[in-house]
């Protein structure tokens, strides 16, 4: 290990002593945790919102001779007549989208009032040819309003457009993520931590406020731009704050928020307009901007950019909140070895180690592309990588796609993610990395391809309740569909957990951030295909599942080939990496 890098381990060794004096997790870290953790809240809500603002409500085409102007009903008992669609085998009808069948009579145009609906007992079928056309005016099934009324996206040709608002989002993820990573490494993570959260804050309202669908996608880009970088960082701040023994608690519980957030979208129910929806995620989050006075600076962040008066003064005002004394030894001790990195790293700056110091990365990367060992097991990740992006994000656009409410399905989806992590978090502590990454592919898979199933035979099944079935009633198949959906969700949550942990373990020392993140950037450009996986329903209604399924299943057997990293030691060199598989 070259001299810098024993500086900043034996620091930050002291920190983690000090740590331990005054509090691993005492009031004050409690305090600041909390904090942090709020607007993860509203950057999953952000992260996930377009599924409404951008989601097509149920609609049908307006029919002037037999709707009321004022009172259209979407369901009325005389919509099989007069427009197109398909007929349960429960005897359920839902109608075409954006066309109607053609008067027979001339009626609606030489009408004086051609608004004017027919009298009720004149809706006949024999009033309708068979022949159809296209309608401009449309009735909705509920109060819900999303871009599509707002900008006329209706009708199966501009479904790619409500898809694309999705493709848009994740496009900014990947540069977000990318640009809050390298910022908060040069300019601290409490500064750009809060910057994310303002930046979100203020584009998320710019998107409430866009004026046509050209400017709605650009604000969703800059959206996702500032959302991309408040959790992770909000990740790394809590990380960074607590003592070794707190630390996978903390992550875990970070994970607890975000699921939360995300299933806080399913009370957009009460918030039907997409405007003031989008307003509701994204004011709250400018209360933040007192964070700047609130929220303290990453103290190792400070310790490596030697700022250790800064650093000093908030491990003061942390022992003082949390009641604890430094002893005089331990801090003496911490401060000379501060010392001791900083003139160390003067003199590896005199001798060109830093240069050294990247030349032992590119090495590491040529000495990675010549093992067919390293690259065969590199390759796997990277599909399983995207595998676990396309399946996690395309389940969740899916969820609003379910039988029943979709809002509850939707928040259901989320919250599921909370057993989901903890699963992970037993299965890496029992079971070991690679057992944990293929039972929670195969998991996944095996309920997608069921719910897939159960979805195609559903309308064989008879309703649960007993006597005449309302049009919002669920049938037995519907609650087995949703549980498969929820228990494939909580698979591939726990397989999204555990593949970051593994993946680390598996890169050498002086690549395992850049891999991780390359492997991380590779899976965003995954999850830009999932919010056009639920367009193939139109062509065969399970499909979506039965491609998460089979997706899911290659990807956890692939996982079988990779070497188990439970309980061994890093691999510091290339060597040692490659020795894993032995």
């Amino acid at each position: 290990m070259s001299a810098p890098a024993a500086g900043a381990a034996s620091a930050v060794l002291d920190f983690d002593d000090i740590l331990v004096e005054i509090g691993e997790f005492g009031r004050f870290q409690r305090r600041n945790y909390l904090l942090i953790c709020l607007p993860v809240l509203f950057a999953a809500a952000n992260s996930l919102s377009y599924v409404f603002t951008a989601g097509s409500p149920t609609y049908r085409c307006y029919v002037p001779e037999c709707d009321k102007l004022d009172d259209a009903e979407y369901g009325a008992d005389w919509v099989s007549i007069a427009v197109p669609g398909s007929w349960s085998k429960r005897g359920h009808f839902t109608p075409s989208t954006c066309e109607r069948f053609v008067s027979n009579d001339g009626h609606f145009e030489s009408s004086s009032d051609p608004w004017s609906a027919w009298p009720l007992d004149q809706c006949f079928a024999e009033n309708f040819t068979t022949e159809t056309e296209r309608c401009h005016q449309f009735v909705y099934g509920s109060s819900e309003r999303t871009i599509v009324q707002q900008w006329g996206l209706q009708c199966p040709e501009n479904l790619w457009k409500l898809a694309f608002v999705g493709t848009v989002h994740f496009a900014g993820l990947v540069v977000g993520t990318a640009l809050s990573g390298y910022l908060a490494d040069r300019y601290g993570r409490k500064h750009i931590f809060l910057f994310c959260i303002v930046f979100m804050a203020l584009t998320g309202v710019a998107q409430a406020l866009s004026w046509d669908y050209i400017s709605f996608l650009f604000f969703a880009l800059l959206n996702a731009v500032g959302t991309s970088g408040v959790y992770p960082l909000a990740f790394i701040i809590g990380v960074e704050m607590v003592g070794p023994r707190k630390r996978e608690m903390s992550s875990i519980v970070l994970n607890y928020f975000y699921a939360v957030g995300e299933a806080l979208l399913g009370l957009s129910v009460f918030l039907p307009d997409w405007r003031q929806l989008q307003l509701a995620l994204s004011v709250p989050p400018l209360i933040c901007v007192a964070y700047f006075w609130l929220v303290p600076e990453s103290v190792r962040w400070l310790l490596a950019r030697n700022r250790r008066e800064q650093a000093g003064v908030i491990i003061r005002r942390a022992a003082k909140v949390n009641r604890r004394d430094i002893s005089v030894e331990l801090m003496a001790s911490f401060k000379q070895q501060e010392l001791d990195a900083e003139t160390s790293q003067e003199d590896d700056v005199e001798g060109g180690l830093h240069v050294q110091k990247d030349d032992k990365i590119w090495l590491a990367i040529k000495e990675v592309a010549g093992s067919h060992a390293l690259m065969g097991r590199y390759a796997i990740l990277l599909l399983i990588w995207a595998v676990n992006a396309i399946v996690y994000y395309g389940l969740s656009l899916n969820a609003t796609s379910l039988s029943g409410n979709k809002y509850l399905n939707f928040a259901l989806v989320c919250l599921v993610e909370i057993p989901g992590y903890s699963l992970a978090w037993l299965f890496l502590r029992r079971f070991g990395r690679r057992v944990a990454l293929s039972g929670s592919l195969l998991l996944c898979s095996i309920t997608c391809v069921a719910s897939g199933f159960v979805t195609l035979a559903q309308e064989d099944w008879i309703p649960c309740q007993n006597g005449a079935e309302s049009r919002h009633s669920w049938s037995c198949a519907n609650w087995l569909v949703v549980t498969l959906f929820l228990v494939g969700k909580l698979g591939i949550t726990s397989s999204f957990a555990v593949i970051y942990t593994f993946t680390a373990e598996m890169m050498p020392t002086v690549i395992r951030s850049g891999g991780v993140g390359v492997m991380s950037t590779f899976a965003r450009f995954g999850a830009m295909l999932a919010p056009f996986v639920p367009l193939l329903a139109s062509y065969y209604e399970p499909l979506p599942l039965l491609l998460f399924g089979t997706l899911s299943l290659v990807a956890g057997l692939l996982s079988l080939l990779l070497p188990e990293t439970f309980n061994r030691k890093l691999p510091d060199t290339v060597e040692e990496a490659i020795a894993l598989g032995k």
